[in-house]
């Protein structure tokens, strides 16, 4: 660009200079914008069904200059292989976030299955079904702009007597029909892919990394090999006995770490390998990293920890 722009006059050197400024801060800011469904050639249909009483079709907007679907009612998975030779066998099922209302499918999906598959790993983006949003994209916009609070965690009650009720959890039998659909898919490819069976793991962001672990402590059929949550919720849970190792990632800037360490706690008592990153500065939704965080070298540390694990050596 820089040789080309150098035939031209300092006057249109500067026009063409503000026009670029202004497409990429149009593109980079918050604001919502409407944006064409892209293609998606390799996706494939896993068949689990649509979503009930969803009146609206899928449809795409932007976001942070990221490409956003929504009203998601057919699952899809989309693969990412290594080049020829470089495969290790390894496999990751990617799932993006989004609060199970939309999916961020650009930063958290197809980026970080890029950059897995670069590593020599497949990788699979999971599109799996969400919740219903509003049809128009001027009323999900005003949704998703609503004033809302953060609701800090209760206080410990050392007491049996008077225990808050938990708090209700969001239906997600569709997403991990989903997951589980993805699954047994890889299964099957397995030899067409060059995947370990035995070394199929599962990575989400934010909601996906809800999903990533509802998979792990819900799902009857899926065995995953290792989890890695990046920036979930952090709360305790029950680890079930056969869980696998657990990578986690959050900053302490995101809304959802509030300082609590529950699920690595959790992790840790079952005697299950885990390691946990708390970085200084991230925020929520960082993908593979923003300019100037302490976060971004947090997928370098992912596959220092999957090689040092072995999940990237084919077992003898």
């Amino acid at each position: 660009m820089t040789c080309n722009l150098k035939t031209f006059a300092k006057s249109s050197i500067l026009a063409t200079a503000l026009l670029i400024l202004s497409v990429v801060t149009k593109a980079q800011d918050g604001t919502i914008y409407p944006l064409k469904a892209p293609p998606e050639p390799n996706a494939i249909l896993l068949g689990t069904g649509g979503v009930k009483d969803q009146p609206a079709s899928e449809s795409w907007f932007r976001q942070w200059g990221d490409p956003m679907a929504r009203n998601i009612t057919t699952a899809t998975l989309t693969p990412f292989l290594p080049k020829p030779g470089t495969a290790n066998g390894a496999a990751v099922i990617v799932a993006p976030g989004g609060g199970f209302r939309w999916l961020s499918l650009g930063n958290e999906g197809w980026e970080v299955a890029q950059a897995l598959a670069d590593k020599g790993i497949a990788a699979f983006v999971l599109k799996y079904r969400l919740h219903p949003t509003p049809d128009k994209l001027e009323d999900f916009s005003a949704w998703m702009n609503r004033p809302r609070t953060v609701t800090p965690p209760p206080p410990a009650d050392t007491s049996k007597k008077n225990t808050p009720a938990p708090p209700q959890q969001m239906d997600l039998s569709n997403q991990l029909a989903d997951a589980e659909a993805a699954y047994a898919l890889i299964l099957k490819r397995a030899n067409e892919w060059g995947v370990d069976i035995n070394r199929i793991g599962m990575i989400g962001f934010s909601a996906g990394a809800g999903l990533t672990m509802h998979s792990t402590l819900n799902s009857k059929t899926m065995k995953l090999a290792f989890i890695g949550p990046v920036y979930g919720g952090m709360g305790p849970v029950t680890v079930p006995k056969n869980a696998p190792p657990m990578f986690n990632v959050i900053a302490s800037d995101d809304f959802l770490f509030r300082g609590q360490f529950g699920v690595i706690e959790s992790w840790f008592k079952a005697g299950i390998p885990v390691e946990f990153h708390l970085y200084q500065n991230g925020g929520h939704g960082f993908g593979l990293g923003n300019p100037g965080r302490t976060s971004n070298r947090w997928f370098d540390a992912f596959i220092h920890w999957l090689d040092v694990n072995k999940f990237l050596k084919a077992n003898k």
